[in-house]
């Protein structure tokens, strides 16, 4: 089952001609989530061969315009397509006033339904049978959230040897051995699934993390994520202003990835005055704290992959 993060822009503040302002779109199955939706969002999106136009749900962080001024042109789009499914949209109530007020004044013509969830305290949000997507707080100017989408764990690893060790017959019995269920082989003795099949395996996670403090919980969400996408505003040795403006430098970045053991972390949010050259210096002492460190950059495709086993 493929899950990829597409990085629709990895800026911060002002979309440049090179750098769209951050959001990140993630498709699962054919599914698609996006994470925010600054302004030009919607030309970051025509750039991806993907049937967009059907985002299932969007996760604002906060109502700075960079983060979702791009959202009425997303909405009026979407209507240009055949659509029977709701859109959900979560954030900040104030998420909801934007919305509304866009329709109103903008006359929007919307032809499907849209679900306005106003997230004010951090719990489970959205969820399918295999997986769930949750929102954290993060501490900004604004009301603020982080998100994961976490996979429940995978059946265990079926082995054919042991099935026909226990003389269970190829065919649906074995089927029903990795679903679970146990079964009697050909002379009738009960074979339990547990006999053949091997320990649950560990789900993929997705994290998104941008426009707050460096607060030690962080790394308690996003513990374990195979992909980490977070904010990197400021550079090494600018905490003070990082505290003051409620950002983080691409170290304190780094220190949560570390802390919260994710397999690799993918940088975003950069300040426009940092040129690449500045990048790729915050990228190397990023790296000394986190080495599973990576820039995020417009158009950047993330496939993560299931844990080995």
């Amino acid at each position: 089952m493929n899950l990829e993060a597409f990085i629709l822009g990895c800026g911060g503040m002002m979309p440049l001609p090179n750098r769209h302002l951050t959001s990140v779109l993630l498709r699962r199955e054919g599914e698609l989530f996006l994470f925010d939706a600054g302004e030009g969002t919607q030309v970051a999106l025509r750039k991806l061969n993907l049937k967009w136009k059907k985002i299932t749900a969007i996760f604002i962080s906060h109502t700075h315009a960079d983060h979702i001024t791009g959202l009425p042109g997303i909405l009026m789009l979407s209507s240009q397509v055949d659509r029977d499914e709701p859109l959900y949209i979560f954030g900040p109530p104030k998420v909801r006033a934007f919305i509304e007020s866009c329709r109103q004044i903008l006359d929007m013509y919307i032809n499907y339904e849209i679900v306005v969830h106003d997230i004010v305290e951090e719990e489970e949000i959205f969820s399918r049978q295999d997986f769930r997507i949750r929102c954290f707080k993060l501490e900004h100017t604004k009301p603020c959230f982080g998100y994961t989408l976490e996979e429940k764990p995978r059946p265990g690893k079926f082995s054919p040897d042991l099935a026909k060790k226990y003389n269970v017959p190829m065919g649906p019995l074995w089927a029903k051995l990795q679903t679970g269920e146990d079964v009697k082989n050909d002379a009738g003795t009960l074979v339990k699934s547990s006999d053949v099949v091997g320990p649950l395996r560990k789900g993929r996670k997705f994290s998104y993390v941008t426009d707050t403090l460096y607060l030690d919980s962080i790394a308690g969400e996003v513990k374990d994520s195979d992909l980490f996408v977070c904010e990197a505003m400021f550079a090494k040795g600018l905490e003070a202003d990082a505290k003051e403006k409620k950002h983080m430098t691409c170290t304190q970045a780094a220190t949560i990835a570390r802390d919260a053991k994710v397999k690799k972390m993918a940088l975003i949010h950069y300040s426009p005055r940092y040129t690449k050259a500045d990048l790729h210096q915050n990228l190397a002492d990023a790296q000394m704290v986190f080495p599973h460190t990576i820039l995020s950059k417009d158009g950047l495709v993330l496939p993560i992959e299931y844990e080995e086993t």
